[in-house]
């Protein structure tokens, strides 16, 4: 069964959203992460393999009680206050959005902090991507 691709959120409205929220009071900044299927392979951008290969696409899908169990760690680094995720799933197509983070803390530190730890616990231990190669 093929999952289709869902429609993306609004980050205005998250931002609208995060700034009414109960942990507003303690929040001094707010960073996004907007991952977006690409062009380039991994083998090339991340191993300097250049075969002349392009991505067409990629199949996408996720397991929700890894990322839940990412995020509940993420809300527990210092200075975290605030955080929501959105996965996409499915039959992607180059230049759809992936998955999208917003995270909100006390200070540029401890939230340039969570968002990375974040990325990396979702990117490398709860999604699976398989990318159409051309």
């Amino acid at each position: 069964m093929s999952l289709k691709k869902k429609p993306s959120p609004s980050i205005d409205q998250w931002l609208k959203e995060a700034k009414r929220d109960s942990s507003a009071t303690q929040v001094g900044m707010f960073l996004t992460h907007n991952g977006v299927v690409r062009e380039t392979p991994k083998a090339q951008v991340r191993q300097g393999i250049h075969d002349g290969t392009s991505v067409k696409g990629m199949t996408f899908s996720y397991d929700a009680e890894k990322v839940d169990h990412a995020i509940a760690e993420a809300r527990e680094l210092e200075g975290i206050f605030y955080l929501r995720v959105w996965l996409n799933e499915g039959e992607l197509e180059v230049g759809d959005d992936i998955m999208y983070i917003l995270i909100g803390g006390d200070i540029r530190p401890n939230v340039v902090h969570g968002l990375q730890f974040l990325v990396e616990k979702i990117k490398t231990q709860c999604v699976t991507e398989i990318e159409t190669i051309s």
